[in-house]
């Protein structure tokens, strides 16, 4: 018998590839998608993307979507009281495991695991330790299609930001960049996959450099939304670049 599942969904390719393997699980019934959420601004947490391209990837998967709504930059103990205040009515409806597309962050693992500990709930890992070219070929190889959303300046420069995420991409990545940006360098949105009921229509808007300070703790980094003001930088202050994703006029996004 399968178990009912969520999956914490960024919109990005790791958590649409572990989704796609989740999917495949007989042992796991995915019933819905979690995502992190700048209430204040109405993006997706990290990565930026306006709430209406988060709502039509939900709406291609055919799986339904809770937010998470966060304020512009919470702390742990705030970030945590939300996270249990949105899972209890999902557990409320059978929910027995949570699924990530984390590929070999320990911490973030160990972290997660304890805080879904606390309250019932079983972490699932669909890509957990795999090397990343293997990863990258079964991602191309499937069909899936992204664009680069947010980059982060200390390991890439503006110019990666705004691009489709293919062959070409990958190889032009700098040395020491993980190719799967699982340190942070980019982020991505994924407009087309082998479960989507059609790909989703979008054009690139404006390219604009943000600056944040550094979170006090790796699970709790939730850069704010492209369009927002920047505080006074300082020395310890990290760069990002934005690609805004705009709905293409006429399509179902407006």
């Amino acid at each position: 018998m399968s178990t009912p599942a969520l999956m914490n969904w960024s919109g990005g390719k790791d958590s649409a590839l572990a989704l796609y393997h989740a999917l495949r699980d007989p042992a796991l019934r995915v019933t819905d998608l979690l995502t992190s959420i700048n209430a204040h601004y109405g993006r997706v947490s990290m990565h930026g993307v306006r709430i209406a391209l988060l709502e039509e990837q939900a709406r291609r998967i055919g799986l339904p979507l809770t937010r998470l709504e966060l304020p512009e930059m919470p702390d742990m103990a705030e970030y945590e009281q939300l996270m249990r205040a949105t899972l209890a009515p999902l557990q409320a409806q059978g929910i027995e495991r949570a699924i990530f597309g984390d590929i070999y962050l320990e911490d973030l693992r160990r972290y997660r695991e304890q805080q879904l500990a606390q309250v019932g709930l079983q972490a699932v890992f669909p890509l957990w330790q795999r090397p990343n070219a293997e990863l990258l070929r079964e991602y191309l190889g499937l069909g899936f299609r992204a664009v680069v959303v947010c980059v982060n300046e200390k390991y890439l420069d503006q110019s990666f930001c705004g691009r489709e995420l293919n062959a070409e991409f990958l190889r032009d990545l700098p040395p020491g960049v993980d190719s799967c940006g699982e340190n942070g360098e980019y982020h991505t949105f994924v407009f087309d996959a082998p479960y989507f009921s059609h790909p989703i229509p979008f054009r690139r808007g404006e390219i604009v450099r943000r600056t944040y300070a550094a979170p006090a703790s790796s699970a709790a980094v939730c850069p704010p939304a492209a369009d927002e003001t920047d505080a006074a930088p300082s020395p310890f202050d990290t760069g990002f670049w934005y690609c805004d994703l705009l709905p293409v006029e006429g399509s179902s996004l407006e």
